[in-house]
């Protein structure tokens, strides 16, 4: 006869769910998935959707003031340098190129609206860089894109929610 001590399997179930929203907040603050993968991560390996949503969404506001810090710092240091100025100058042209019609002609409104599609390359990265390409001010850009993350989040988690519902119909 087995005897199962719930203390044990309590404990193992509060590391798997602690391990699940770290994750979860890592792949949300990675440039390579953003919230667009930490949220879905989340949702299929458990988590409450509310809670891989408030998770997602703290991970995914933290991009644009500490990638901004970034961005300062690294062009402040290493603009004396041919090579990073040469590729620092392509990336900027490559910026233009995707999004400058949008956030140039649209300001604010562009640069919330390309943040708040949930597509690849349109996250809070993009919009970081976009923001300080176009000069955009500190405080309109920050907001702009706060709330294209909140929209983007809301929507991977609710479809994200509703998809799972669906296939268990099946």
């Amino acid at each position: 006869m087995y005897v199962i001590n719930l203390n044990c399997l309590s404990f193992v179930f509060l590391q798997s769910m602690i391990n699940d929203i770290i994750y979860t907040f890592l792949i949300s603050i990675s440039p390579f998935g953003e919230a667009r993968a930490g949220i879905p991560y989340g949702i299929l390996n458990g988590l409450n959707p509310v809670v891989a949503f408030s998770v997602g969404l703290a991970g995914n506001l933290l991009i644009f003031p500490l990638f901004m810090f970034l961005i300062d710092a690294f062009n402040a240091k290493l603009w004396r340098f041919k090579f990073y100025r040469k590729q620092n100058i392509r990336l900027i042209r490559r910026a233009r190129k995707g999004v400058g019609a949008q956030v140039q002609k649209y300001g604010f409104w562009g640069l919330m609206i390309f943040v708040m599609i949930p597509l690849p390359t349109t996250g809070a990265y993009m919009g970081t860089i976009a923001a300080y390409i176009f000069k955009l001010k500190r405080k309109e850009a920050l907001l702009a894109t706060s709330i294209g993350v909140v929209i983007s989040c809301m929507i991977m988690a609710v479809s994200t929610h509703f998809s799972i519902i669906g296939l268990s119909l099946f």
